[in-house]
Protein backbone atom coordinates (compact mmCIF):
# COMPACT_ATOMS: atom_id res chain seq x y z
CA UNK A 1 0.00 0.00 0.00
CA UNK A 2 1.43 3.15 -0.94
CA UNK A 3 1.43 5.94 2.04
CA UNK A 4 -0.62 8.66 0.34
CA UNK A 5 -2.44 7.51 -2.73
CA UNK A 6 -5.01 9.77 -4.45
CA UNK A 7 -7.59 7.81 -7.33
CA UNK A 8 -10.75 9.35 -7.08
CA UNK A 9 -13.44 8.49 -9.53
CA UNK A 10 -16.10 10.98 -11.11
CA UNK A 11 -18.95 10.07 -9.65
CA UNK A 12 -16.93 8.81 -6.27
CA UNK A 13 -14.74 11.48 -4.47
CA UNK A 14 -13.58 8.37 -1.89
CA UNK A 15 -13.84 5.13 -2.65
CA UNK A 16 -14.11 2.79 -0.07
CA UNK A 17 -14.76 -1.25 0.50
CA UNK A 18 -14.30 -1.67 -3.28
CA UNK A 19 -10.67 -2.81 -3.59
CA UNK A 20 -8.67 -5.81 -2.14
CA UNK A 21 -5.98 -3.44 -0.57
CA UNK A 22 -6.57 -0.22 2.28
CA UNK A 23 -5.53 2.91 0.64
CA UNK A 24 -4.47 6.72 2.13
CA UNK A 25 -5.85 9.14 -0.25
CA UNK A 26 -5.25 13.24 -0.01
CA UNK A 27 -8.64 15.04 1.31
CA UNK A 28 -10.15 16.33 -2.01
CA UNK A 29 -12.48 19.11 0.11
CA UNK A 30 -12.08 22.42 2.34
CA UNK A 31 -12.24 21.54 6.17
CA UNK A 32 -13.57 25.50 7.06
CA UNK A 33 -16.04 27.38 5.05
CA UNK A 34 -16.84 29.99 6.96
CA UNK A 35 -15.09 32.74 8.79
CA UNK A 36 -14.22 34.34 12.07
CA UNK A 37 -17.10 37.09 11.35
CA UNK A 38 -20.16 34.00 10.49
CA UNK A 39 -20.33 32.90 14.55
CA UNK A 40 -18.81 32.35 17.66
CA UNK A 41 -15.29 30.98 16.70
CA UNK A 42 -12.38 33.12 16.83
CA UNK A 43 -9.87 33.33 13.56
CA UNK A 44 -7.36 31.38 16.06
CA UNK A 45 -9.62 28.72 16.66
CA UNK A 46 -10.54 28.06 13.25
CA UNK A 47 -6.95 28.10 11.81
CA UNK A 48 -6.42 25.73 14.64
CA UNK A 49 -9.69 23.63 13.48
CA UNK A 50 -8.15 23.63 10.21
CA UNK A 51 -4.90 22.36 11.05
CA UNK A 52 -6.16 19.40 13.43
CA UNK A 53 -9.67 19.04 13.01
CA UNK A 54 -11.01 20.25 15.88
CA UNK A 55 -11.71 22.53 19.10
CA UNK A 56 -12.88 22.22 22.33
CA UNK A 57 -15.08 24.38 24.41
CA UNK A 58 -14.16 24.32 28.32
CA UNK A 59 -17.59 25.03 29.52
CA UNK A 60 -20.45 25.25 26.87
CA UNK A 61 -22.98 23.89 29.14
CA UNK A 62 -23.59 25.17 32.80
CA UNK A 63 -23.45 23.15 36.08
CA UNK A 64 -27.35 23.09 35.98
CA UNK A 65 -27.95 22.69 32.62
CA UNK A 66 -25.76 19.33 33.10
CA UNK A 67 -27.61 18.20 35.83
CA UNK A 68 -31.04 18.29 33.53
CA UNK A 69 -29.72 16.70 30.81
CA UNK A 70 -28.12 14.07 33.25
CA UNK A 71 -31.48 13.63 34.78
CA UNK A 72 -33.08 13.22 31.09
CA UNK A 73 -30.60 10.36 30.68
CA UNK A 74 -31.89 8.59 33.97
CA UNK A 75 -35.26 8.89 32.34
CA UNK A 76 -35.05 7.67 29.28
CA UNK A 77 -32.62 4.53 30.61
CA UNK A 78 -35.47 3.67 32.78
CA UNK A 79 -38.52 4.37 30.59
CA UNK A 80 -39.69 0.66 29.05
CA UNK A 81 -40.60 2.17 25.91
CA UNK A 82 -37.73 3.59 25.05
CA UNK A 83 -35.57 0.57 25.89
CA UNK A 84 -38.52 -1.22 23.41
CA UNK A 85 -37.36 1.50 20.89
CA UNK A 86 -35.27 0.28 18.09
CA UNK A 87 -33.38 3.52 18.22
CA UNK A 88 -31.76 2.12 21.79
CA UNK A 89 -28.77 -0.33 21.25
CA UNK A 90 -27.35 -1.98 23.91
CA UNK A 91 -24.24 -3.45 24.67
CA UNK A 92 -23.41 -6.74 23.03
CA UNK A 93 -24.19 -9.68 25.14
CA UNK A 94 -25.67 -7.32 28.01
CA UNK A 95 -28.48 -5.20 28.75
CA UNK A 96 -27.17 -2.43 29.40
CA UNK A 97 -27.57 0.74 27.48
CA UNK A 98 -24.91 1.33 25.01
CA UNK A 99 -26.77 4.45 22.89
CA UNK A 100 -29.71 5.82 21.98
CA UNK A 101 -30.13 7.52 19.05
CA UNK A 102 -32.59 10.26 17.24
CA UNK A 103 -32.41 11.92 20.75
CA UNK A 104 -33.69 15.01 19.51
CA UNK A 105 -36.53 12.99 18.38
CA UNK A 106 -36.95 11.28 21.51
CA UNK A 107 -36.59 13.90 24.07
CA UNK A 108 -37.42 17.65 23.28
CA UNK A 109 -34.93 18.88 26.26
CA UNK A 110 -32.34 17.57 23.42
CA UNK A 111 -34.30 18.89 20.66
CA UNK A 112 -33.75 21.94 22.44
CA UNK A 113 -30.06 21.59 22.37
CA UNK A 114 -29.38 21.00 18.81
CA UNK A 115 -31.27 24.47 18.12
CA UNK A 116 -28.70 26.01 20.94
CA UNK A 117 -26.90 28.78 19.16
CA UNK A 118 -24.04 27.72 21.40
CA UNK A 119 -23.99 24.20 19.61
CA UNK A 120 -25.48 25.60 15.66
CA UNK A 121 -23.70 28.21 15.49
CA UNK A 122 -20.66 26.65 15.52
CA UNK A 123 -21.58 23.98 13.21
CA UNK A 124 -23.10 26.50 10.68
CA UNK A 125 -19.50 29.12 10.97
CA UNK A 126 -17.24 26.00 10.13
CA UNK A 127 -19.50 24.42 7.52
CA UNK A 128 -20.49 27.94 5.89
CA UNK A 129 -24.69 27.00 5.66
CA UNK A 130 -27.20 26.43 6.87
CA UNK A 131 -26.80 22.74 8.57
CA UNK A 132 -29.51 19.85 9.66
CA UNK A 133 -28.97 16.97 12.03
CA UNK A 134 -27.45 13.88 10.15
CA UNK A 135 -27.32 12.09 13.33
CA UNK A 136 -27.88 12.19 17.14
CA UNK A 137 -27.65 10.16 19.93
CA UNK A 138 -26.29 9.81 23.90
CA UNK A 139 -23.87 7.31 24.55
CA UNK A 140 -24.11 6.09 27.99
CA UNK A 141 -20.75 4.00 28.59
CA UNK A 142 -21.08 3.29 32.04
CA UNK A 143 -18.53 2.42 34.58
CA UNK A 144 -17.26 -1.07 34.88
CA UNK A 145 -18.90 -2.70 31.85
CA UNK A 146 -18.89 0.37 29.18
CA UNK A 147 -17.19 -1.20 25.91
CA UNK A 148 -14.81 0.65 23.45
CA UNK A 149 -15.35 2.49 20.27
CA UNK A 150 -12.51 0.97 18.03
CA UNK A 151 -10.40 3.63 15.56
CA UNK A 152 -12.68 4.79 12.79
CA UNK A 153 -13.76 7.75 10.57
CA UNK A 154 -17.27 8.49 10.79
CA UNK A 155 -17.17 10.06 7.18
CA UNK A 156 -16.22 6.30 5.79
CA UNK A 157 -19.17 5.19 7.10
CA UNK A 158 -21.32 8.04 6.26
CA UNK A 159 -20.19 7.78 2.93
CA UNK A 160 -20.21 4.00 2.27
CA UNK A 161 -23.64 3.30 4.14
CA UNK A 162 -25.69 6.46 4.21
CA UNK A 163 -24.43 8.48 1.03
CA UNK A 164 -22.89 11.58 2.35
CA UNK A 165 -21.27 12.98 -1.18
CA UNK A 166 -18.66 14.79 0.50
CA UNK A 167 -16.78 15.81 3.60
CA UNK A 168 -18.74 18.68 5.34
CA UNK A 169 -20.24 18.12 8.41
CA UNK A 170 -19.28 18.68 11.47
CA UNK A 171 -19.41 16.47 15.38
CA UNK A 172 -20.11 17.76 18.72
CA UNK A 173 -19.86 15.51 21.76
CA UNK A 174 -20.73 16.91 24.44
CA UNK A 175 -19.74 15.61 27.95
CA UNK A 176 -22.83 14.91 30.69
CA UNK A 177 -20.05 13.30 33.25
CA UNK A 178 -16.85 14.45 33.96
CA UNK A 179 -14.11 12.72 31.22
CA UNK A 180 -11.11 11.40 33.26
CA UNK A 181 -7.63 9.83 31.34
CA UNK A 182 -8.99 6.32 32.64
CA UNK A 183 -12.41 6.46 32.40
CA UNK A 184 -12.70 5.79 28.09
CA UNK A 185 -11.99 9.36 26.77
CA UNK A 186 -12.62 10.20 23.45
CA UNK A 187 -9.09 10.00 21.28
CA UNK A 188 -8.35 12.13 17.64
CA UNK A 189 -4.78 11.85 15.93
CA UNK A 190 -4.69 15.59 15.25
CA UNK A 191 -4.56 15.94 11.68
CA UNK A 192 -6.16 13.12 10.33
CA UNK A 193 -8.91 14.33 9.11
CA UNK A 194 -6.78 15.57 5.72
CA UNK A 195 -6.39 11.44 4.98
CA UNK A 196 -8.91 9.75 3.67
CA UNK A 197 -8.08 5.58 5.04
CA UNK A 198 -10.32 3.18 2.45
CA UNK A 199 -11.31 0.42 4.48
CA UNK A 200 -11.32 -2.65 2.73
CA UNK A 201 -14.35 -5.61 3.19
CA UNK A 202 -18.03 -5.97 1.32
CA UNK A 203 -20.67 -4.21 3.54
CA UNK A 204 -23.30 -6.97 4.00
CA UNK A 205 -27.21 -6.17 4.35
CA UNK A 206 -28.41 -5.01 7.80
CA UNK A 207 -24.66 -4.34 8.79
CA UNK A 208 -26.20 -1.35 10.89
CA UNK A 209 -27.00 -4.30 13.00
CA UNK A 210 -24.04 -5.30 14.53
CA UNK A 211 -22.00 -2.42 13.85
CA UNK A 212 -23.72 -0.43 16.23
CA UNK A 213 -22.67 -2.60 19.15
CA UNK A 214 -19.18 -2.97 18.02
CA UNK A 215 -17.98 -2.52 14.37
CA UNK A 216 -15.56 -4.40 12.02
CA UNK A 217 -16.28 -3.57 8.64
CA UNK A 218 -15.58 -0.25 7.79
CA UNK A 219 -12.48 0.23 10.35
CA UNK A 220 -9.36 1.05 9.03
CA UNK A 221 -6.53 -1.51 8.82
CA UNK A 222 -3.48 -1.78 11.42
CA UNK A 223 -0.99 -0.32 9.03
CA UNK A 224 -2.77 2.88 7.84
CA UNK A 225 -3.95 3.04 11.56
CA UNK A 226 0.23 3.28 12.46
CA UNK A 227 0.82 5.20 9.49
CA UNK A 228 -1.33 8.09 10.89
CA UNK A 229 -0.50 7.50 14.59
CA UNK A 230 3.42 7.89 13.54
CA UNK A 231 2.62 10.83 11.56
CA UNK A 232 -0.21 13.03 14.04
CA UNK A 233 -0.21 11.39 17.83
CA UNK A 234 -2.98 10.72 19.63
CA UNK A 235 -5.11 13.17 21.59
CA UNK A 236 -6.72 12.37 24.77
CA UNK A 237 -9.55 14.35 25.93
CA UNK A 238 -10.31 14.77 29.61
CA UNK A 239 -12.60 17.60 30.89
CA UNK A 240 -15.39 18.71 33.11
CA UNK A 241 -18.63 17.59 32.77
CA UNK A 242 -20.14 20.34 30.35
CA UNK A 243 -16.86 20.66 27.97
CA UNK A 244 -17.26 19.81 24.38
CA UNK A 245 -15.62 19.00 21.53
CA UNK A 246 -15.97 19.43 18.06
CA UNK A 247 -14.45 17.28 15.28
CA UNK A 248 -14.34 16.96 11.56
CA UNK A 249 -15.90 14.35 10.48
CA UNK A 250 -13.15 12.78 8.74
CA UNK A 251 -11.06 12.51 12.02
CA UNK A 252 -9.41 9.32 12.89
CA UNK A 253 -10.88 8.53 16.97
CA UNK A 254 -11.82 6.10 19.54
CA UNK A 255 -12.25 5.39 22.92
CA UNK A 256 -11.10 3.22 24.78
CA UNK A 257 -13.66 0.77 27.08
CA UNK A 258 -14.18 2.03 31.05
CA UNK A 259 -13.00 -0.55 33.66
CA UNK A 260 -13.43 1.98 36.21
CA UNK A 261 -16.45 3.20 38.87
CA UNK A 262 -16.92 6.20 36.79
CA UNK A 263 -19.66 6.36 33.88
CA UNK A 264 -18.69 8.47 30.43
CA UNK A 265 -21.57 9.44 29.24
CA UNK A 266 -22.13 12.11 26.40
CA UNK A 267 -24.44 13.43 23.88
CA UNK A 268 -23.36 13.42 20.30
CA UNK A 269 -24.88 15.70 17.38
CA UNK A 270 -23.78 15.25 13.95
CA UNK A 271 -24.37 18.47 11.52
CA UNK A 272 -24.28 17.88 8.06
CA UNK A 273 -24.60 20.98 5.36
CA UNK A 274 -27.38 21.38 3.45
CA UNK A 275 -25.66 21.64 0.25
CA UNK A 276 -24.11 18.50 1.19
CA UNK A 277 -27.13 16.34 1.09
CA UNK A 278 -26.92 12.55 1.61
CA UNK A 279 -27.93 10.26 -2.05
CA UNK A 280 -27.69 6.74 -2.45
CA UNK A 281 -24.79 4.67 -0.56
CA UNK A 282 -21.63 4.64 -2.01
CA UNK A 283 -20.33 0.86 -0.61
CA UNK A 284 -24.01 -0.83 0.75
CA UNK A 285 -26.61 -1.85 -0.50
CA UNK A 286 -29.21 0.35 0.87
CA UNK A 287 -29.23 3.06 3.00
CA UNK A 288 -29.18 2.83 6.85
CA UNK A 289 -32.72 3.37 8.63
CA UNK A 290 -33.31 7.35 9.25
CA UNK A 291 -32.90 7.33 12.97
CA UNK A 292 -29.02 6.50 12.26
CA UNK A 293 -28.67 8.33 8.85
CA UNK A 294 -31.14 11.05 8.35
CA UNK A 295 -33.16 11.60 5.06
CA UNK A 296 -34.86 15.16 6.41
CA UNK A 297 -32.72 17.63 5.72
CA UNK A 298 -34.52 20.69 6.75
CA UNK A 299 -32.37 23.10 8.30
CA UNK A 300 -32.30 23.22 12.29
CA UNK A 301 -34.73 25.61 13.12
CA UNK A 302 -37.03 25.71 10.09
CA UNK A 303 -39.04 22.83 11.91
CA UNK A 304 -39.71 19.77 10.60
CA UNK A 305 -36.04 18.42 12.15
CA UNK A 306 -36.10 19.38 15.66
CA UNK A 307 -39.04 20.72 17.24
CA UNK A 308 -42.12 19.64 15.05
CA UNK A 309 -45.01 17.07 16.45
CA UNK A 310 -42.47 14.14 16.39
CA UNK A 311 -39.99 15.87 18.82
CA UNK A 312 -42.52 17.01 21.06
CA UNK A 313 -42.64 14.79 24.52
CA UNK A 314 -45.98 12.95 25.50
CA UNK A 315 -47.26 13.61 28.93
CA UNK A 316 -44.28 11.52 30.06
CA UNK A 317 -41.93 13.02 28.03
CA UNK A 318 -41.36 10.78 25.39
CA UNK A 319 -41.85 11.60 21.80
CA UNK A 320 -45.22 10.17 20.44
CA UNK A 321 -45.07 7.78 17.62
Amino acid sequence: MSIIESHPTIDDAYPTRKASEAALLYRQDPVVYGGPGDGPIDAATLDSFDANGFLTVDRLLAPDEVEDYRAELRRLSADPRVLADERTVTERGSDEVRSIFEIHKISELFAGLVRDPRVVGRARQILGSEVYVHQSRVNYKPGFSGKDFYWHSDFETWHAEDGMPRMRAVSISIALTENFVHNGGLMIMPGSHKTFVACVGETPDDHYKESLRGQEIGTPDPNSLSILAEKHGIELFTGAAGSATMFDCNCMHGSNGNITPFPRSNVFIVFNSVENTCVEPFSAPAPRPEFIGARDFTPVGAGAATGDERARPSSNGVAGG
